[in-house]
């Protein structure tokens, strides 16, 4: 388990810092008219310098986060199935977590630029949201139970249960109270902002994925020649 932790951890913080460099490269200008907006009636509290760096330290810490939680995850599903390959088992779960907890919410609760939305509002709206990542995560285990059940069965009937699994939960999610409009903002800002958001979660995931698949595959490879060397010493 603590192998698990610790490689979760690794692979977070790498992709983590990934994922804040491609905030840092192209959604640069969109969060910089978004902070502008934001203290457009008063003064800056910190430089943009020191946001960049909190930027890529948040990414980071949050990415580590992420990752020891898929460790867990993942060593969870490695003990009932130690065979699987972990090159795809990893790319798998890192997709399950992007859509139950990035993708479907934000499809109902997409990311707004900072400074917008009626603050009084904020203690609501995060907890719809926090309810859409919980449907979310409910209904990537329920797909990971339905295509368990049916791996006996046809790749078509698995595949359209799995459809039909994430379809119903997606209108759970949408049945969710709409939040208010962000008015005052421009709708190029608003959607440019908002697509930045979710491709930098998308990174976050994939960079997770791959880097706990890869780590996990390189174990997987050289376990045995280890065994083999310690039998024949032996």
């Amino acid at each position: 388990m603590l192998g698990f932790i610790g490689r979760g951890g690794l692979a977070g913080a790498c992709a983590g810092m990934l994922s804040g460099l491609f905030s840092l490269l192209f959604a640069e200008a969109t969060l910089d008219r978004a902070i502008a907006l934001e203290h457009s009636e008063g003064a800056e509290v910190f430089t943009r310098d020191v946001q960049y760096v909190g930027l890529l330290v948040t990414s980071v810490l949050a990415g580590v986060a992420i990752g020891i939680i898929f460790g867990v995850v993942y060593a969870v599903r490695h003990r009932r199935d130690p065979g699987t390959d972990p090159w795809g088992r990893a790319l798998r779960l890192a997709i399950g977590g992007f859509l139950g907890v990035s993708l479907l919410p934000f499809l109902r609760y997409p990311a707004n630029p900072p400074g917008t939305g009626d603050p009084d509002t904020v203690g609501v709206r995060t907890a719809w949201w926090l309810a859409a990542i919980v449907i979310g995560i409910a209904t990537m285990a329920a797909v990971a139970e339905v295509r368990k059940r049916l791996a006996a069965g046809s790749t078509p009937m698995r595949d359209l249960a799995t459809a039909g699994v994430v379809v119903v939960g997606l209108v759970v999610i949408l049945l969710l109270p709409a939040t208010p409009p962000s008015d005052g903002v421009p709708a190029e800002l608003l959607w440019s902002f908002r697509l930045y958001s979710v491709a930098t979660t998308g990174i976050l995931w994939v960079g997770l994925g791959a880097g706990f698949g890869l780590a996990g595959w390189r174990a997987a490879k050289t376990a045995p020649q280890a065994t083999t060397t310690t039998m024949t010493v032996s």
